[in-house]
Parts: structure tokens; sequence; C-alpha cells
């Protein structure tokens, strides 16, 4: 029996594959935790999960402002401040409670947020192994190719971040924070993805093993109002995510348009007060249990983030995708090089143009079709299974776990199959 510790980021979309990970290797008999901010990752866990919270002096109100500074921006306008503004601030005061859980945990190995650099740090430090946990696929594929000055700067600060958390510059000239040298966990397919490209000197395996979904803490599911799904024609959601709903007051007023009075049913994820009244064929929420809904639904209007494409794709529905920022516009390329869905353009699509491209995904087989093979290729991955099958034959690699006794009253998890590492790339 081995013990991992997950280092995330208080962001929703990079904790939840983790949770489902953390199950799995629950079930096997392992022990986790999770090292996070506790307001914004603690409602994320199981009840009775293990969380060790980390810069606790950073208000939650600072999270909460930060993203709604970064709401407008695009471009490198939003690079410059994900990075000088949100990951580097967020490496500096999660670094010390990262180490304090590790030093009271003593665990066999560290599983990192692709955005929690201060885990990766911590791990080489104290000599761990580690695997990186991505939660998007855009840095699979050299995102900056064709932008070099970009690509460039982004090292410098990737540099800069580990000599500011003490790192010797020689050594932070060689690491890369983003890919572990043991391990890489993205979760994704090739089908969707693409080959996996440009990764620097030294990065590990990198092992695709599609979605990774399983419990969550969903009070939504209860309170959504199923019967409303009831009756005939297509049913399509309209989500921006968790953290850009409030930049899209523009293009919830366009969906509405586009959409009501068409037969469709549309399933607008909104502040209420951002959208106002509607027709009766839209329904605004505030927050809906994605996973069951999309179950439901005939196709997804959404902004391109990874884990809402993923999601659609695990249900076969194609999309039509709006990227705002960051990895978006790589994910929705990804979306129409596979054939399962369209890209619109956020700020300037029109009600028209909206209205055409859903129609266009809804009756045009070959965009179901299309997902339908994505589908299939994240169920042959394995999702968390799988995962956990990696972290054990990385932990093999290394030399093996330490050996644990249960805790109180409690049984060892079953073993279960470890899943094939062979589809490591």
């Amino acid at each position: 029996m081995a013990s991992f510790l997950f280092v995330v980021p208080p962001l929703a979309g990079h904790v939840n594959p983790t949770v489902a990970l953390g199950a799995e290797l629950r079930r096997r008999g392992h022990e986790v935790a999770w090292a996070g901010m506790r307001a914004a990752v603690g409602p994320l866990l199981e009840p009775g999960a293990t969380l060790v919270p980390v810069a606790e002096e950073v208000p939650d109100e600072t999270v909460t402002a930060l993203a709604q500074r970064s709401a407008g921006l695009r471009g490198a306008a939003a690079l410059e401040f994900l990075w000088r503004d949100f990951l580097h601030p967020l490496a500096l005061a999660m670094a010390p409670g990262i180490e304090r859980a590790v030093a009271a945990l003593r665990p066999d190995a560290l599983v990192v947020d692709q955005q929690a650099f201060a885990g990766a740090v911590v791990a080489r430090r104290a000599g761990l192994p580690w695997a990186t946990s991505a939660t998007t696929s855009a840095e699979l594929v050299d995102p900056f190719q064709g932008l070099p000055k970009v690509g460039e700067w982004v090292r410098r600060q990737l540099v800069e971040l580990q000599v500011d958390l003490g790192v010797d510059p020689a050594a932070a000239v060689r690491g890369d924070l983003r890919f572990s040298e043991h391990l890489v966990l993205a979760y994704t397919t090739e089908a969707l993805a693409g080959p996996v490209l440009g990764l620097p000197a030294g990065a590990g395996p990198v092992a695709m093993v599609g979605p990774a979904l399983g419990p969550r803490s969903d009070g939504d599911l209860a309170r959504f109002p199923w019967s409303w799904l009831a009756g005939g024609g297509p049913v399509v959601l309209v989500t921006l995510g968790t953290v850009n709903a409030q930049a899209g007051g523009r293009f919830f007023a366009t969906a509405v348009e586009a959409l009501s009075g068409t037969g469709i049913r549309t399933v607008l994820v909104a502040p209420p007060e951002l959208v106002g009244d509607v027709p009766a064929d839209v329904l605004v929420l505030p927050h809906v249990p994605q996973v069951a809904l999309l179950e439901r639904v005939d196709a997804v209007v959404c902004h391109g983030g990874h884990n809402t494409v993923c999601e659609a794709l695990v249900a076969g529905v194609p999309l039509v995708v709006a990227p705002i920022r960051d990895d978006q516009p790589i994910v929705a390329d990804q979306v129409v090089r596979c054939g399962a869905g369209l890209r619109v353009r956020f700020g300037r699509v029109t009600a028209a143009e909206l209205r055409a491209a859903v129609a266009q995904v809804l009756h045009e087989p070959a965009y179901r079709e299309a997902a339908a093979v994505v589908q299939r290729s994240f169920a042959l991955a394995g999702g968390a299974p799988a995962a956990a099958g990696h972290l054990e034959a990385m932990l093999t690699r290394g030399g093996g776990a330490r050996r644990r006794s249960p805790g109180p009253g409690r049984e060892p998890g079953a073993s279960g199959c470890p899943g094939d590492p062979g589809g490591a790339r």
C-alpha cells in the first residue's frame, strides 16, 4: 500500500479529475490526501477526504477578485495576468504548506496539477517521485510553436518562479515545472488531442488515460428540474464554465436569440441576473449537474474548456465551441480537427451564425459520428483506473512504496486490476 498526495490549485476543473483518481487509489488500498486551499478545494472532495490546507493567509475573496479581474482579458494580456497575477503568487503562497504536508504525511509520491508549480518544486527538493496531472491537452502540443517569443517568455517565468522558491538558478534553467520527469497523466486521448509534440527535454512518459470521471459532491443533481426536459425536440446545453460566466453577457443574449423559438430547448448555465427574462423554451440556472445532464442533451455550446469538452465527448455529444482565452482556442481547434464540432467567434458571433452552427451539428450525422469515435477512444483509454495503474507502475520503477498497515477501523481496499501502463508515450 502506498500514500499519494495530490497538489491542486483552487480551480474546480483541475480538482475534479483528482477526485475520481483518488477514489480509485483508495479502492486499491492506497492512502490519498490533497493539499490545496480549503474554501475552494474542500467542497469538491468526497466526504471524509483528507485535505491539508495551504495558503491559508490568502483570503478567499482574493481568488474571487482575481477571477473577476481576469474576466475581460484576452490574448497576451490574459496570458500575462495568468502567470504574474495568479500562478506565480499562488505557487509562492502554497509552497510552505505543501512542505509541511510532505513532512507530516510522508507520502510515497505526489500528483501535481500542471498549474500548481510549488508541488513540483517541493517533490524535487524532497527527492520524491511525482506525476504531472495535466487537465488540459494544450501543453502537450507545444502551444507556442508559432509564437517563439511568447514561448520564451513563459520559460523565463518558470525559471524566475523556481528561483523565487529557492531553486538554484542553474537547476531552474534545466527543470520545467509543467512536466514531471517520472510521469505525465493526460486526461485526453490522441483521437481528440492529436499526437504529443514539442515536450521539453527530460519530460517523462505521457500516459493518455482519457477523462477521469467519478463521484462528485453535486447537490445540483436533486435540484435540477428533470421534468423540464421531457417532450419532443432537441435539447442544447449552453455553458461558459465556472470561471468565464461573468464575461458572457453578450454571448448569453446571442444564444437566447439564436435558439429560442426554433423547437430547441436550451439549458443556459449563467447567473440569472446576467440574462434577465427569457422565453419558456430557455431554462436558466446558475449551476447544473453537468455530467448527468450531458446524457440527456443533443449538443453543447461552450467556451472550449477542456473538462466541458471532454465530458461532452464522453457522452458522445457534438459541440459548438466559442473559445475565449488561455487553452480554449487550442481545445476548440482539436474539436474541429477531429470532426466533433464547429468553432465560432465568442466576441463577434451573431445570432444567425450561432443558430446555423447549432443546426449543423444537430442535423448532420458526421458530427455525432466523430464525437462517437472520440467517445470510444476515451472508454478504451481507461480513465481513473488506468491512471492509477500508471501511478503504481511509477512507484515500481522507483523502487516501490512503503508498506503501511491500515488506519484504525479501516480495511485495505480491493487490489483491483492495476490498469495497463503500456499506453504511456
